[in-house]
C-alpha cells in the first residue's frame, strides 16, 4: 500500500506492507512468517510501517480512520495469493463507495487540518511537498474521492505537475540523505543543481505553480463531490424556494446550478473568441460568488487574446468589477490564472507570478500577496475618492519585485505599473497617480515607524510623497494598511497600525488646515503631557502598565539623563521581558517613553512600583540590576551578515538620525543605548520595532547640550553602535 503500491517510492521513503491472510493459518506460523519477512528489513535498515492482517480486518480498519481507509485502496500484491490481495482490494472499494456519502465529511475534514497544519505549498517559502495543500497527499486523495463514484477527478493539468513534485521529493531526499519532504531553504541549491535548475528561484517557481494546479484540482472536485450529497431541508418549503438551476446573463454567459454551488460559463463556445469573454465571466463570478466552470476556463485559456490597446471601456470596468469583489476574488482570479488569462492580458504579471519572497514577514508569493492586498483594500473602497485607482495600485504595488531589485522595488515598479496601466486605459492623470503610489507605497510606513513624527523633516518626507495632496494621502494611507495585512500579522499590528494613523492624521491636518508649511505638531498626538509635567514638578519617575491588544505596554517617565534609555531596556531584558516596539520622545527635559512588550497579561510584566525603585536605583549610579543582561550580552553571538548601520542623510536638520539592523536578542536594546552612552551622545527619540525575529532601530541622537553631532562624531556613534550589535563591546552593567 502507500507509494510502493502507486509505484511512486522515493529514495528514502518509508515501505508501507500488509501481511494479508484468510484467517485460517495457525497463529504461530503467522508469526514466525512474519519475522522471517521483515527482520531482513529492519537489519537492512529499511523503515516501514507493517501490519498482519486478514480481509475483514482491513475493512474494519478502513471503516475506521480515513486515512487507513484512503491508504488501503491503494493496496497492490507483491508476492503470494494475488486473488486474494485482488478480493480484498474489491471489498476496500466496494465499502468506501457504498459508505462513501457518510464519509465525505470525514474525508474532507482532513483536507482542512492538512491545510491549518501543513499550510498551502504554493505559497510558503520552505513547503511540505508531501502534506501541505497542493502537495503530493492531495493527488491521493484526489484518486480517493474519484473512487467514492461521487465525481470524478480532472486528469488534464494535475498529471505533469505531479510527476514533477515526485520529482522534487526525490532529489530532496537524495541530496538531503534522509526522508525529508519539506523543500528546507538549505537544500533548495542542490536540489535546483540536481534537476537541472539554472537559479534556485525557478524551482521554487515551479513548486509553486505545480501545487497550484493540483490544490484547484482538489477544490473543483470537492466541489464536486459535495453537489453529489443531498442537503439536508428542514422545511418542506425549502425546495420550493432554491434559486433557478439555470438562468442566462448578460454577455452571452449563463449561470447553471443551485444555491451554494452554482458555476458561470458560457452559452455557447463561440462566446469565447470574444477578447473580452474572459473579463466578464471572472466579473460575474467574483461580482456573485460563483465558480468559472472549468470547461469555460479550459475554453477561455484555449482562445484568449491580447486585448485592444488601450484597453475599451467595457473591458476596464469589467476588470475593476472582479477587483473590487473582496474575498471572492481570490479562486476567481486563480482560475484565470491557471488558464493563462492573466499573463495574456497583463504581461507585466508573468515575471512575478509565483515568484518567492526571501523575507519572513511575507506569508505568500509576489502574485499571491499583491492580489491578497486587493482584496483587504476592499474593506478601504468606500473611504476614498478613488477606489478604482487603489484597487489598481494594490495589483500592481509590488509588480517591481524582480530579480536584484531589493529594497528599490517601487522604484523600479513604478514605471512598469504606469504602462500597464496606460495600456488598461487610464488617462495620463489617473496612471500618474497610479505610479505614485506604487513608487511611494513603503513611505508612510517606514517614516511612521522608523522617524520621529515631531521632526519637521518626517512631515516634510510624507508631504512630499503625496505631492502636497490629501486625497493622495487618504490612497496611501487605505494602500499601507492593505499592503501590510496582506503580508501577515507582524507587518499589520496594533502598534504599527497606531503609529501609521498618527502621522497620516497629524499631516492630514496639516494639508487641509494649516497647509504643508505648517509643522505645528499635536504632542498629546505623541507623548502623555500630564505624565511629562507630574515628572517635571517633583523629578520623580513614574511608570504604569496597560493592556494593549497584541501585549501589554509600558509607559515610563523619567528626568532625562545620558543612559536612560539603556537602564530602560536593560532593567527590562534583566526581568525577561521582551521589547516588541518602543517609541521615546523627550519633553522639556523629561524623557516619556511607550515600551511594547511580549507579555500578554499585566500580571506578567514586573510591577510599575519596582521597575519605578530600580530605575531611580540606576540613577543614582547602583548597576546591579542590570547584571542579568550583562551576563546574557557577554554570551551572545549574533550572525555578523545580518548586521546593518547606516546614518540617514537628510531625515533631520537638528539631530542624526542613525538605524540599526539584525537579528534581535534580549539585550540588543539595552547594548546599542549603552554603547551611544559610551561615546557621550544623548537620545533624544527612539524608534524600535521588531519583525519576524530582525529588529529595526533608529536613533535621534545629538550632543547632551542638544546640538547636532558632526560628521566625526556620527562615525564614532555608528562604530559604536555596529561593535554593540555584533556584541564585540560589552559594556559594563
Amino acid at each position: 500500500m502507500g507509494s510502493l503500491a502507486r509505484r511512486e517510492l522515493g529514495p528514502r521513503s518509508d515501505l508501507d506492507l500488509v501481511l494479508l491472510h484468510d484467517g485460517r493459518q495457525p497463529a504461530g506460523s503467522l508469526d514466525g512468517l512474519s519475522e522471517r519477512l521483515w527482520y531482513p528489513l529492519w537489519d537492512a535498515r529499511v523503515k516501514m510501517d507493517h501490519s498482519v492482517r486478514t480481509p475483514a480486518e482491513c475493512t474494519a480498519v478502513a471503516a475506521r480512520e480515513v486515512s487507513a481507509g484512503v491508504g488501503l485502496l491503494d493496496l497492490r500484491v507483491l508476492a503470494g495469493d494475488a486473488a486474494l490481495v485482488s478480493g480484498t482490494r474489491t471489498a476496500l472499494l466496494t465499502a468506501w463507495r457504498t459508505n462513501a456519502r457518510r464519509r465525505l465529511p470525514e474525508l474532507l475534514d482532513s483536507l482542512d487540518e492538512r491545510l491549518a497544519t501543513a499550510g498551502d505549498a504554493a505559497y510558503l517559502l520552505e513547503p511540505d511537498l508531501k502534506e501541505a495543500r497542493g502537495g503530493l497527499r492531495d493527488m491521493t486523495m484526489l484518486r480517493a474521492l474519484a473512487a467514492t463514484w461521487l465525481t470524478d477527478r480532472p486528469h488534464a493539468g494535475v498529471e505533469a505537475p505531479y510527476e514533477r513534485l515526485l520529482d522534487v521529493r526525490d532529489a530532496l531526499h537524495v541530496t538531503s540523505g534522509r526522508a525529508l519532504d519539506r523543500l528546507l531553504a538549505a537544500e533548495v541549491d542542490e536540489v535546483a543543481r540536481l534537476l537541472g535548475f539554472g537559479e534556485p528561484d525557478d524551482l521554487r517557481r515551479e513548486v509553486s505553480l505545480g501545487a497550484r494546479r493540483i490544490a484547484h484540482a482538489v477544490d473543483l472536485t470537492v466541489r464536486a463531490a459535495r453537489q453529489s450529497v443531498p442537503q439536508r431541508r428542514v422545511l418542506s418549503f425549502a425546495r420550493r424556494e432554491r434559486r433557478p438551476e439555470y438562468r442566462t446573463a448578460d454577455h452571452g454567459l449563463i449561470v447553471s446550478g443551485s444555491q451554494g454551488a452554482a458555476e458561470v460559463g458560457l452559452a455557447r463556445v463561440e462566446t469565447a473568441e470574444n477578447p473580452l469573454a474572459g473579463l466578464w465571466v471572472g466579473a460575474l463570478a467574483a461580482r456573485e460568488g460563483l465558480t468559472i466552470s472549468p470547461v469555460t476556463a479550459e475554453n477561455l485559456g484555449a482562445r484568449v487574446s491580447p486585448l485592444p490597446d488601450p484597453w475599451p471601456e467595457a473591458a476596464r470596468d469589467a476588470f475593476v468589477t472582479m477587483l473590487a469583489s473582496g474575498p471572492n476574488l481570490l479562486p476567481v482570479w486563480e482560475a484565470l490564472d491557471l488558464a493563462g488569462c492573466i499573463t495574456c492580458w497583463l504581461p507585466e504579471w508573468t515575471p512575478v507570478r509565483a515568484r518567492p519572497q526571501h523575507n519572513p514577514v511575507h506569508r505568500h508569493t509576489v502574485d499571491r500577496h499583491s492580489v491578497q492586498t486587493v482584496v483587504e483594500a476592499h474593506r478601504h473602497l468606500t473611504q476614498v475618492d478613488r477606489p478604482d485607482l487603489l484597487l489598481l495600485a494594490a495589483l500592481l504595488h509590488d509588480i517591481g519585485k524582480l530579480p536584484g531589485a531589493g529594497a528599490q522595488h517601487p522604484a523600479v515598479g513604478a514605471p512598469i505599473a504606469r504602462a500597464a496601466v496606460d495600456r488598461i486605459g487610464l488617462t495620463s492623470e489617473d496612471a500618474d497617480l497610479v505610479a505614485l503610489l506604487v513608487r511611494e507605497h513603503l513611505t508612510l510606513a517606514e517614516l511612521a515607524t522608523r522617524r520621529d513624527h515631531a521632526d519637521p523633516k518626517t512631515q516634510d518626507a510624507l508631504v512630499a510623497a503625496v505631492d502636497g495632496r490629501s486625497d493622495v494621502l487618504a490612497l496611501l494611507r487605505s494602500l499601507t494598511e492593505a499592503d501590510a495585512r496582506a503580508a501577515g500579522p507582524a507587518a499589520w499590528s496594533p502598534w504599527r497600525a497606531s503609529l501609521i494613523g498618527s502621522l497620516a492624521d497629524q499631516v492630514e491636518g496639516m494639508l487641509v488646515d494649516g497647509g504643508p508649511d505648517d509643522h505645528t505638531v499635536d504632542l498629546s498626538r505623541l507623548v502623555d503631557l500630564g505624565l511629562a509635567r507630574s515628572v517635571a514638578l517633583d523629578g520623580r519617575a513614574r511608570v504604569r502598565v496597560e493592556p494593549r491588544a497584541g501585549g501589554a505596554e509600558l509607559l515610563i517617565a523619567a528626568p532625562d539623563r545620558l543612559g536612560l534609555f539603556s537602564d530602560t531596556a536593560g532593567l527590562l531584558a534583566s526581568a525577561g521581558v521582551q521589547v516588541r516596539a518602543a517609541v521615546l520622545h523627550t519633553v522639556d527635559g523629561v524623557a516619556v517613553n511607550t515600551w511594547r512588550v511580549d507579555k500578554e497579561r499585566v500580571s506578567d510584566v514586573p510591577d510599575a512600583a519596582f521597575l519605578t525603585q530600580q530605575l531611580e536605583r540606576l540613577a543614582g549610579g547602583d548597576r546591579a540590576a542590570l547584571e542579568p543582561v550583562r551576563r546574557r550580552e557577554s554570551r551572545a553571538r549574533p550572525e555578523p551578515a545580518q548586521v546593518h548601520v547606516e546614518a540617514v542623510g537628510g531625515a533631520s536638520e537638528s539631530a542624526s538620525v542613525l538605524e540599526v539592523r539584525t537579528g534581535d536578542r534580549s539585550g540588543l536594546l539595552w547594548a546599542l543605548g549603552a554603547s551611544l552612552s559610551s561615546v557621550g551622545l544623548s537620545i533624544r527619540s527612539a524608534h524600535v520595532s521588531t519583525l519576524a525575529g530582525q529588529a529595526i532601530d533608529t536613533f535621534y541622537v545629538t550632543e547632551p547640550d542638544g546640538a547636532r553631532p558632526d560628521a566625526r562624531r556620527d562615525a564614532e556613534a555608528l562604530a559604536a553602535l555596529d561593535a554593540a550589535a555584533r556584541a564585540e563591546d560589552v559594556p559594563a552593567a
